[in-house]
């Protein structure tokens, strides 16, 4: 049997990894559209970009694996009469099981401003280097438009290096799926580091250092700017159901620098933000362009069943960012999530599943679990916190810098968030495996001498 995996990402190298290590033998194929080898994504908005790891140390081993590569090579469509991947340059790659694993590519802005030398997205390794590059090059004033968690990280990161940072995001506060207490925490956070903070603010465009006068309005259709992709795009991600995407921040790859170079960013009040570098991080958007027309569903997430296998054809499942599938968490309902952990969970059970016929596979139903490195912190969540009604803080030190709270929907615990407090997330991971009363968590809670302390308050 041949397998093809189209994407060599974290999702399409750990679904390759458990293929062999389950015992297939056959024919195994892996499409990737970059010209590298499989890398870890964590450290580019932070250890990477900061300089304190090279390349190679981002690098997978992959010499093990008795694949065949396809890199630099994407996928341009799928041919399911013939069973065959289309690449772009019109190889054709015939498969018995397909896994699609292509991930996601950043949301760009499109708007005012930018044709601008000086905007970056940061999604792969190429965008990290050229943002270094221009950090290490003397820039010293840093906007990131977008606070979500890569927004969020690059401000952190661009912080430490002595940087002049502002974060501005359309909501009201950071990482809008944590909810308003937590989200203060993460912006008091980056306001005790002296990042400037520009909340509850919307993105007009950029204005370049040749302009006489201020970009041009554009805003999309939720009532706000472009930056309101940067909350609409992390709410998706960790449940939520998904906002509106506003027209000057989409699909697009974003036109070519021109010699102009960006100078400010021009808020919705008029107002600007001086910039020598700006960082778009509005979020991101799955990787299905080249399905369409092949009869599979999409929202634009490939659609699947519990079991990771598209609900069109038992022959093609998926994994990782790109995928939608029902979730016990969500009451069934679809959902995507943009995080490293469920691309390599992800990848390896719908290999797995492709091994086996389509009436024996295994519903794939992990609590999704991530988490963000800012300054001396560390937030990680799991469950599903942006589909909560409520977020209720539990636990909290006398010292106010470890906590744990929990997202509560129909009086159930769906997701905790912990700062600092990586041993007490563990036991609410073990909870969710099937979704307590909040009254019995946080009765088990008041009971447990290794809870971190009773908070001062109860955060909603």
């Amino acid at each position: 049997m041949r397998i093809v995996v189209v994407g060599a990402s974290l999702a399409g190298l750990r679904a390759a990894q458990a293929l062999r290590s389950a015992g297939h033998a056959g024919e195994l194929f892996v499409v990737g559209d970059e010209q590298r080898l499989p890398y870890t994504r964590p450290p580019l908005s932070k250890e990477l970009l900061a300089g304190a790891h090279t390349v190679e140390q981002c690098d997978f081993p992959c010499d093990e694996l008795d694949v065949t590569w396809r890199l630099g090579a994407a996928a341009a469509a799928l041919d399911r009469d013939a069973k065959a991947v289309v690449l772009a340059d019109g190889e054709r790659i015939a498969y018995d099981r397909l896994i699609v694993a292509t991930g996601c590519r950043a949301r760009t802005w499109t708007g005012p401003g930018a044709e601008l030398a000086g905007l970056h997205t940061l999604r792969d390794i190429d965008d990290t280097l050229a943002l270094r590059r221009e950090l290490e090059a003397g820039s010293r004033k840093v906007a990131v438009v977008g606070a979500g968690f890569v927004g969020a990280e690059v401000a952190a990161t661009a912080r430490g290096l002595g940087l002049d940072v502002t974060l501005i995001d359309v909501a009201p506060h950071p990482l809008l799926p944590l909810g308003p207490l937590l989200g203060e925490r993460c912006a008091q956070l980056h306001r005790d580091r002296g990042v400037e903070l520009k909340l509850a603010t919307g993105v007009k465009g950029f204005r370049g250092k040749g302009a006489q006068g201020g970009a041009a309005g554009a805003r999309g259709p939720a009532g706000g700017s472009a930056a309101a992709a940067a909350g609409a795009a992390s709410a998706t991600a960790d449940g939520a159901p998904a906002a509106a995407t506003p027209g000057a921040a989409d699909a697009g790859s974003g036109a070519r620098p021109t010699a102009d170079r960006v100078a400010a960013v021009v808020l919705d009040d008029g107002s600007e933000v001086a910039a020598d570098v700006v960082v778009v991080a509005l979020g991101a958007l799955p990787n299905t362009e080249w399905l369409a027309g092949s009869g599979l569903t999409l929202d634009p997430g490939l659609v699947c069943d519990a079991t990771l296998t598209s609900v069109d054809d038992p022959d093609v499942l998926c994994a990782g960012d790109a995928t939608s599938w029902p979730h016990p968490l969500a009451d069934g309902a679809t959902i995507r999530v943009e995080h490293w952990t469920n691309a390599a969970e992800q990848g390896a059970a719908a290999a797995r599943n492709a091994l086996a016929p389509a009436a024996e596979r295994t519903p794939y139903a992990a609590a999704p679990y991530f988490w963000s490195d800012q300054y001396d912190v560390k937030i990680q969540a799991v469950g599903l916190p942006g589909r909560a009604e409520r977020i209720e803080l539990l636990e909290e030190s006398p010292e106010g810098d470890r906590l744990v709270a929990v997202g509560v929907r129909d009086g159930k615990v769906i997701a905790a968030v912990a700062f600092n407090a990586v041993r007490r997330l563990a036991w609410y991971r073990r909870q969710l495996a099937d979704p307590p009363s909040f009254e019995q968590v946080a009765a088990a809670v008041a009971a447990d001498d290794r809870a971190l302390g009773a908070p001062s308050g109860v955060g909603r």
